[in-house]
């Protein structure tokens, strides 16, 4: 059993509140999505963070007891786990949603702590454990199982588009995309401070989406609506700049396998706020996800 000490626990607190924030900007993100496109949502996000994290640091300034250090070879890392993650990963994923509906996008790209395991027992040393394996197996089942409940409803007014290999590509490429960023942001935040490590990120993240805008504006994509840049703000400030903050701390505390599986939650938490605001019912599939993601979790604690 891992032995759970004060910094351990806030990088599972800290993974938590992250699938949680990233919860609420998702709902919010429906709520208007025939308003804005995909690039656009991974654009607005990215460029609200920017300035929350340039003022966080100046925010934390008067309490620091160590100057602001990242260092030079942590910042390829850093940078490439916001490219793969919240550029790619992200812009794939909601294309794909797009395209094949979240009742398939998610199971494909979802199941990315498995990878993420994988990858960590091959690179960085992770030791095997039976418990852990299981538990990281079973809360991503858990996950597909509430996320394909709730995709199912969402699509059932949704026109079948049958079957859409670039959608199912763009799912997969999310899943590599979300493994690599995990287990990038992992080597990057180890020895510093991971709100530090979490500015350079969304430097890169800024930059690397201006191109990926213009071209997507250049090909014909609409000016998001006011209401739906108005809301997607809203989203990507709760989703991406505060929650981001949450992520990466998450991963500095508890590892790449851990941190994957906590970031991953977020139909968990979607659950409740569909019950209390959108006055859905929880069927029994979902409440068998809800029971395994609990169990998989405490599993991956151990």
């Amino acid at each position: 059993m891992m032995q759970v000490t004060p910094e351990f626990l806030m990088g599972a607190v800290s993974g938590l509140l992250a699938a949680f924030l990233f919860a609420i900007s998702v709902n919010i993100y429906k709520s208007q999505s025939e308003g804005i496109r995909p690039v656009a949502v991974s654009s607005i996000k990215m460029w609200i963070s920017l300035p929350f994290m340039i003022a966080l640091e100046l925010l934390l300034l008067p309490f620091r007891t160590t100057p602001y250090a990242v260092p030079l070879e942590a910042l390829p890392p850093l940078s490439f786990s916001m490219v793969a993650g919240a550029v790619v990963g992200d812009t794939a994923y909601l294309i794909s949603q797009d395209r094949i509906g979240i009742a398939h996008a998610f199971p494909i790209a979802g199941a990315h702590p498995i990878m993420t395991y994988l990858v960590a027992l091959a690179f960085l040393g992770e030791s095997f454990a039976i418990a852990r394996m299981a538990g990281v197996i079973l809360a991503v089942i858990g996950i597909v199982l509430i996320s394909k409940e709730h995709g199912a409803k969402a699509s059932e007014s949704e026109n079948k588009r049958g079957f859409d290999p670039l959608g199912i590509g763009l799912a997969f490429l999310a899943l590599v995309m979300f493994s690599l960023a995990a287990v990038f942001a992992y080597i990057g935040v180890v020895g510093v401070d991971p709100v530090d490590a979490n500015l350079p990120r969304v430097i890169v993240g800024s930059v690397a989406l201006l191109p990926i805008y213009g071209i997507a504006k250049h090909k014909g994509m609409p000016t998001p609506s006011r209401r739906a840049t108005k809301l997607s703000i809203m989203a990507g400030f709760l989703g991406m700049s505060v929650g981001s903050v949450f992520y990466i701390m998450s991963f500095k505390y508890v590892g790449a396998p851990v941190g994957s599986v906590l970031a991953s939650t977020s139909p968990l938490f979607a659950v409740p706020m569909s019950l209390v605001f959108l006055k859905e019912k929880v069927s029994r599939l979902a409440v068998v996800g809800i029971a395994a993601t609990i169990t998989g979790v405490f599993l991956v604690l151990l």
